[in-house]
């Protein structure tokens, strides 16, 4: 086996670029074997072409490495979502593309998207879902939705209802790729569209509606 091509040392001084290329080696390193395992801090200097002190100046150790890597994922994640936002026709239409968008963004980040919501996160730090922008934009999105009246209710519950719908799906397909699933596009597009239209209808059918109070008001949009 190869060895991994060795990247130039950065200028003495440029403390950020340094950094900056630590990052994107153990992205890099994710990406390339698929293992969490494969991050370690040797494994990145090699890469990168430094010694193992000159990452400490950057990251205590391989966990607040791995935890600057999932903040530049949700980055990324943000920038996909705020994207594909502004493709819709209108607010709803927006949220329904970000799901797909963020469906599409875990399958074509495997690893990275396991490591950053698919494992435990040790320590007293507040959730990064909850913390990052991806998600603040997102129950921005939703606020848009009530705003319109096409969803009703507290923006960051429907929110987080919407999420796991989305994280539902995109943890399957990652954690199993094998499994004979219809086509991927009609796949994401239906099960994201169900979310957000069933969101819509039980927003509004209150607690004590029961399954033929359900049934018996589907059946009137058929006429």
């Amino acid at each position: 086996m190869s060895e991994a091509p060795v990247r130039r040392r950065s200028a003495r001084g440029q403390g950020a670029a340094l950094r900056g290329e630590v990052l994107r080696a153990a992205m890099d390193l994710l990406t390339e074997t698929g293992q969490e395992d494969a991050v370690s801090l040797r494994a990145v200097a090699q890469r990168v072409g430094v010694s193992v002190p000159s990452i400490y100046l950057h990251f205590a150790d391989k966990q607040a490495l791995l935890d600057a890597v999932c903040e530049h994922v949700f980055e990324a994640l943000d920038q996909a979502l705020q994207a594909a936002a502004l493709e819709g026709e209108d607010a709803f239409d927006g949220l329904r593309l970000q799901g797909v968008a963020y469906v599409h963004f875990a399958l074509a980040n495997p690893e990275h998207y396991r490591i950053v919501l698919m494992r435990k996160h040790e320590g007293e730090r507040a959730d990064l879902v909850m913390a990052s922008s991806a998600f603040a934009h997102f129950v921005d999105s939703v606020a848009q939705c009530v705003e319109a009246g096409v969803l009703e209710g507290e923006p960051d519950q429907l929110a987080m209802r919407l999420w796991a719908a989305a994280h539902g799906l995109a943890a399957l397909l990652v954690a199993k790729p094998y499994f004979p699933w219809p086509p991927l596009d009609e796949l994401v597009d239906s099960v994201i569209r169900m979310a957000g239209i069933g969101l819509a209808a039980t927003s509004r059918l209150g607690d004590d509606c029961t399954m033929a109070d359900v049934v018996e008001r589907l059946d009137r949009l058929r006429d």
